[in-house]
């Protein structure tokens, strides 16, 4: 009896030499799906697996079974380019500048967006309400004491790092941040002076750019504004408001066309905030929604048509005044 020949399996993934006898439901291990090649990631259409490195791609074991496949995949058909005829002119157009749409007016009604509330917000809310009476307790307790401020405390402003050392501590400046910090595309810096770093530390000890009392008490301390963040991805704006614990009943989050109102009522009840953007594009309202979660709010603003934004807000053209005597 002749030697069997060994057949090579064309299963994507698998490759093995193998024999027809051998040839039963399961012997091979292959990936049915189709090789994905994104953003540096390599993997399979299959699978959810994504690897970096080609080599461990190469590695990665097959997710279905079934029969070695000995037909050899049809190859790809290769056009062939005919040659320029003898008289033959390709033609080359530049392309035609995009004709801007017209912006509507800012003045048209706004529409109230539809909000939806995650399962994490109540959880929130009754966390934030335990640090409430938490708090109104230790400041019953310091009325009772005369207020009387205990050595080693930390000024409450921001960026500003004494400690309360007696009487004499008060008289001292205190350099302190009064805008909030922001952490966009890998720089830290805060909204009142711009100093942009990329290192969390030395972002830490940028030396506050005002200077003024210091804040002892927590009751002492200034209303903070709400910080917030965007970004954009195909059709969509996705404005993102750092607002802990929001009362979704209370807020109002409304926009036509060109603009966006935000009214937050957060951290329970303590804090409100309003925030007005003239948008740098136009949206629809009636598909824009409100993400609301524990610990922040998502913006989703639907795009009119699907054209990138060099910024959230619109920036007003200043027109050069015009002189005296001129026509």
């Amino acid at each position: 009896m002749a030697d069997e020949v060994e057949l090579l399996c064309y299963n994507k993934g698998c490759g093995k030499k193998f024999l027809e006898k051998d040839n039963f439901d399961g012997a091979c291990v292959y990936h049915p799906g189709n090789p994905v090649f994104h953003d540096a990631l390599k993997g399979w259409s299959c699978c959810p697996k994504k690897y970096r490195d080609f080599t461990d791609f190469l590695n990665i074991q097959g997710c279905c079974k079934g029969h070695h496949n000995p037909v050899k995949p049809p190859e790809p058909e290769h056009v062939k380019e005919s040659p320029l005829e003898k008289d033959e002119v390709i033609v080359v157009r530049a392309p035609q500048p995009r004709v801007p749409e017209e912006r509507p007016s800012d003045d048209l009604p706004c529409v109230v967006l539809r909000v939806k509330v995650g399962a994490s917000v109540e959880p929130m809310l009754q966390k934030l309400k335990k640090q409430q009476e938490k708090e109104e307790e230790e400041a019953q307790q310091r009325k009772e004491d005369g207020d009387e401020i205990k050595i080693g405390t930390v000024c409450k402003n921001k960026g500003c790092n004494s400690e309360y050392m007696g009487t004499d501590s008060a008289v001292t400046e205190c350099y302190y941040h009064p805008g909030f910090p922001i952490f966009h595309e890998g720089y830290k810096f805060w909204s009142c002076c711009q100093k942009r770093t990329s290192d969390f530390n030395e972002f830490l000890r940028q030396e506050g750019c005002r200077i003024g009392d210091h804040c002892w008490t927590e009751d002492e301390k200034k209303a903070v504004k709400c910080r917030y963040d965007w970004h954009q991805m195909g059709s969509l704006v996705v404005v993102t408001l750092y607002a802990k614990g929001c009362l979704p009943q209370s807020c109002l989050f409304e926009a036509n066309p060109t603009n966006l109102r935000v009214c937050l009522v957060f951290e329970g009840g303590k804090c409100e905030n309003e925030l007005k953007w003239k948008l740098n594009g136009v949206i629809d309202p009636e598909k824009s929604t409100i993400d609301i979660s524990g610990t922040k709010v998502e913006v989703k603003l639907r795009k009119a048509s699907p054209v990138m934004w060099p910024c959230l807000e619109l920036v007003e053209k200043r027109t050069a005044p015009k002189e005296e005597g001129s026509d």
